[in-house]
């Protein structure tokens, strides 16, 4: 993961819930989720687990889709997740 990229992305809670959020700093964001200080809605669902991430160059970016990605239904975004895992397992 480069610097000065941002990140879009979705993490699967203890609960099975998706929380989808944004940051320049995917480790640190992970491990503040896990440590309870990143998100109320996380907080209580600990731990958590990456799941699914999209790189951008700019913050607007990724803030745009996780605005995109919120508006999803869980289907749509387990389809996302899904997605994303066949092409990994192609590269």
């Amino acid at each position: 993961m480069k610097q000065d990229t941002n990140y879009t992305y979705i993490l699967r809670c203890a609960d099975d819930t998706l929380y989808c959020g944004w940051t320049n700093d995917l480790q640190k964001r992970l491990a503040a989720h896990n440590a309870g200080t990143a998100s109320k809605c996380t907080r209580s669902r600990r731990p958590v687990e990456l799941v699914y991430y999209e790189e951008f160059a700019t913050k607007q970016e990724a803030m745009r889709r996780e605005y995109q990605i919120k508006r999803l239904s869980r289907q749509e975004k387990l389809e996302l997740i899904n997605s994303k895992d066949s092409e990994q397992k192609h590269d």
